[in-house]
Parts: C-alpha cells; sequence; structure tokens
C-alpha cells in the first residue's frame, strides 16, 4: 500500500538535558535580557497611554499622532469606482477598486509595477514622471483608451511620515524606505503628481492621500463593523484608531463638533524615544547607534522585523566572540550587518526536527558555519527569546490604544510579514493582551477573546477606494473640514 509519506512532525519544543553547562549559563542570561514579565508589560502599556495622549496635545510627543482627515467608519453601503496607487519600498501597485451594491463586497483588478532603484535617489520629477505613466499604463491597458471627460477619484496610500492639514494633501516630514530624493521633504506630494498627470493628459484627481496604517484600519472596518484599530507588524510597525475630535487638543483651534470621530495615525514606531520604559539589552542599544538615525523609532527597532535578525545576529557575534559557539570558523558571513532577516528567525522557529536538521542546513547554506547539537539548541532558544519579546511588546501598543478608548470588546486588524508569517507572534501576541488586561481564563477553546487580532483586509487598495468613497459621502453632507479642493468631490 503506497502511503502519502510521512507527515510534517509538529513543532518541536526542543531539550536542553545534555546541553554543557557554559552554555546553558549563556542561555539563562539571554533568557534574563530577553524576557518580559506581565509586570514590565503592564508598565509598559501604562506609559504608552500617556505618550499617546500627549502625541495628541498641543504640545506634541515623541508619537506624532497624527490626525488623517478620514472622519467616519464605513458602513458597508459606499459604492463606486476607484482608483488606488500604493507606493511601496519596492513596488508600484496600481487598483481599480469596485465597492459594488451589495453590502461590504468590492471588485478589484489590479497591476505591479518595478520602482526602479535608480529613482530612489534621483530627481524629484523623474519619480512622478514615472508614476504618472504607470497609472497612464493602468488605465491604457484595462479601458482601452484614457478618458476625455471628467477625472477619476486616486486614493493614494503614501507610506511615509507626513504631516496633513487636510486629507487631500500630504507634506512629507521625511523619506524612509531606502529613499532620498531633494526637494520633497518639507513639501506636499500632491501637487507634484498631479502636475506630472496633468503633463501627459491622465485624468486623474488625488481625492485622498492616506497612510497604509489608516487603510488597513478602514478596509478591515467595511467589511467587520467590530474592527476599531489597524495595525501594521512587518518591515515597520505602526496603528491608527478613531479618535473624537474632541480628545484632540492640537485641533481644538479648528472649532470641530468635538463628537465627530477622526482616524489617527499613530507612528508609533517612534514610542519611547526617551528610553524610560522599553527594555534595552546591549545588543538594542548597538542596533540604535549603528542605524541611519540614532535615538528614533525605539519601539519599532525592537520589534520590527527589520530588526529581529539584526539583534539575533549581535547575540551570535557576541557569543562567538567570547568564544562559546562556532569555535575555530570564521564569521566574516554572520559579521556583515542586517545579513539575517526576520525569514531567517521564522525558519529556525518552524524547524520541526528533534535534531534542529533544517536550522543547520540553514547555518551551513546561508553563512557557511558547521553547527554542534548544542549550538543548535541555543540559536533556537534565542531566536524563541527575540520573537516573543517582538510579540509581548507589540501588544502593549494594542493593549494601550483599547485601555484609552476602553475598547473591549473589539477586533483589531493586523497586516504586515512579522504578523502574517513569523511562527507563534499571533498566539503570543494574544497571550500578553490577556496578562496586561487582565481577562479571567477562557470557558472554552471557541470563546473569543474580548480583544482579538485578526488578519486585516487590503489597506492600501481597498482601504485607500472605501476613504475615498467616505471622503465624497460627507462633502456631498456638507462636511468639508479637512478638505484644501471640496471643488474636486463635485
Amino acid at each position: 500500500m503506497v502511503g502519502l509519506g510521512p507527515r510534517k512532525p509538529p513543532s518541536r519544543k526542543g531539550s536542553m538535558a545534555d546541553v554543557p553547562k557554559d552554555l546553558l549559563g549563556e542561555i539563562k542570561k539571554l533568557e534574563e535580557l530577553f524576557t518580559v514579565d506581565t509586570a514590565k508589560l503592564k508598565q509598559i502599556t501604562k506609559h504608552f497611554v500617556s505618550e499617546l495622549e500627549k502625541g495628541l496635545s498641543v504640545e506634541g510627543g515623541s508619537i506624532p499622532m497624527n490626525p488623517t482627515w478620514v472622519m467616519d467608519f464605513p458602513d458597508g453601503s459606499e459604492t463606486g469606482t476607484y482608483l488606488a496607487l500604493d507606493m511601496g519600498g519596492t513596488n508600484l501597485r496600481v487598483c481599480e477598486i469596485t465597492l459594488t451594491d451589495n453590502k461590504s463586497e468590492f471588485d478589484i483588478i489590479q497591476s505591479k509595477y518595478r520602482m526602479p532603484e535608480e529613482l530612489k535617489t534621483g530627481e524629484s520629477e523623474e519619480l512622478w514622471e514615472y508614476i504618472a505613466d504607470c497609472l497612464k499604463q493602468f488605465i491604457e491597458t484595462h479601458h482601452g483608451e484614457v478618458p476625455t471627460e471628467g477625472k477619476v477619484p486616486l486614493g493614494f496610500t503614501f507610506s511615509y511620515p507626513a504631516t496633513q492639514n487636510y486629507i487631500d494633501e500630504g507634506i512629507l516630514q521625511r523619506w524612509t524606505k531606502g529613499f532620498d530624493i531633494n526637494g520633497v521633504e518639507g513639501h506636499n506630494v500632491v501637487p507634484m503628481l498631479e502636475a506630472a498627470l496633468e503633463q501627459q493628459n491622465v485624468p486623474i484627481t488625488v481625492s485622498a492621500l492616506i497612510n497604509d496604517t489608516t487603510g488597513t484600519l478602514i478596509a478591515s472596518a467595511y467589511t467587520d463593523p467590530k474592527m476599531k484599530i489597524g495595525c501594521i507588524f512587518g518591515t515597520g510597525c505602526n496603528a491608527a484608531y478613531m479618535e473624537n475630535c474632541g480628545s484632540i487638543p492640537k485641533l481644538a483651534h479648528m472649532n470641530l463638533d468635538p463628537n465627530l470621530p477622526m482616524a489617527i495615525n499613530c507612528e508609533w514606531g517612534a514610542f519611547d524615544n526617551e528610553h524610560q520604559v522599553l527594555p534595552r539589552t546591549p545588543y538594542d542599544i548597538i542596533v540604535d547607534k549603528e542605524s541611519p538615525r540614532p535615538g528614533q523609532q525605539a519601539f519599532e527597532k525592537c520589534i520590527a522585523g527589520l530588526y529581529l535578525g539584526e539583534i539575533f545576529r549581535l547575540v551570535l557575534v557576541d557569543l562567538h566572540d567570547n568564544k562559546h559557539i562556532f569555535e575555530g570558523q570564521d564569521i566574516k558571513y554572520l559579521r556583515k550587518p542586517y545579513t539575517l532577516d526576520s525569514s531567517f528567525l521564522s525558519a529556525i522557529e518552524d524547524d520541526p526536527f528533534e535534531n534542529l536538521q533544517e536550522t543547520a542546513d540553514l547555518f551551513s547554506d546561508k553563512l557557511h558555519l558547521a553547527t554542534t547539537r548544542h549550538e543548535l539548541e541555543l540559536v533556537r532558544r534565542t531566536a524563541e527569546l527575540i520573537g516573543t519579546r517582538a510579540a509581548r511588546l507589540s501588544a502593549c501598543g494594542v493593549a494601550a490604544i483599547c485601555t484609552k478608548k476602553n475598547l473591549q470588546p473589539c477586533h483589531v486588524g493586523a497586516d504586515g510579514s512579522v504578523f502574517n508569517k513569523y511562527p507563534h507572534f499571533k498566539a503570543r501576541g494574544a497571550q500578553a493582551l490577556r496578562e496586561i488586561l487582565d481577562w479571567p481564563a477562557k470557558k472554552s477553546f471557541k470563546e473569543e477573546d474580548p480583544v482579538e487580532i485578526l488578519a486585516a483586509e487590503d489597506g492600501s487598495g481597498v482601504g485607500a477606494a472605501v476613504i475615498a468613497a467616505l471622503t465624497l459621502k460627507r462633502v456631498q453632507k456638507g462636511n468639508v473640514a479637512g478638505i484644501l479642493h471640496p471643488e474636486n468631490f463635485k
């Protein structure tokens, strides 16, 4: 009888029984450095709540808490056809989204265009010309010709820190994701794109400029009304939620109805830049010191995918230099900064074999290092500690918003490579939320937690379209607060 072959064994737990004393001592030290207990989680969350409030104040704080001028949750009845442009670090994505007459349903067609590396440090005009050309190609591909009557509304997902005094503008605060183009920081990017579109006779008007995190919140709420927070746990990290205008002192001068909602793009990677509560290890301090912007994005450097592999690499280099692992081997590949990303840690944590064979192969193929069984146990434990700390610290931000807004019960829509692909990230985050918010034990396995973190809808595509629809809807009702060009919505 022919079988289906062996089933992949479950993720193994690992045994430290026969690990030599000196390595066990090193593991113990790492456990002390990277473990975040319940009391610490609660202390961080409490500080997080006060920092969120400080960011909304006139004086401001480390967390920017940017008002986005998205002033309502969708109810699922929004309709119409919208274009969405997502300007990421590696690709441009153009989508046409039709919000159908069926509640909370949409149709989408999309194309991806590579973002040429040379454009990231080139001239501003070249960047906007390239984007306008991609939009023109998209319309020609899917509609045969560029329409001559009227203008198509576009939701522009611009996921770089930007100040928004209006929903249809975005003043770039600083480039991230490898971009460094002169003449854009400190300026509104919307007229730059619109000028390039006009030059190529593309009849598109930017009706909303959004951050991917705000888009994640709104797209998720379009299909699930329980969604109250949108989060990104990926290369970077961020969150967005709905605040009341009356709780945003820095908007008091606008005399808005205090009960009106306002989506806030937190940009919470900057939490604790003052280093007051986050448990920083010597490795975190090196990551910060050697980063392009030391002293910034303290929270992000502890939890985001970009940095997890680098923290792990620094631990291994330190252990080797102190004669604990890889003795007598050349670790030149391991010495290269940022040579390991979070997918390397994911693969280690995913290794199902008792002898950690997949991890051994990984070290051999990628780092040209031979590993002993005991070294593999240490490597595995180190990955678990760094991955677990990231998930537990991430939960502090979610718990802080839930506490500030009294959001239990609710759903949180999360996106990003770490959330979607890192083993056990969701379960570890859920456990930390339970500890911080003092939930009782579940009565049954099927019972929902008071706060459930779930996979989000497509924020940068569907979210941008729904926000364009919401903006049109409120202009028609006479609410033009935070809209620079209401005439574009007529």
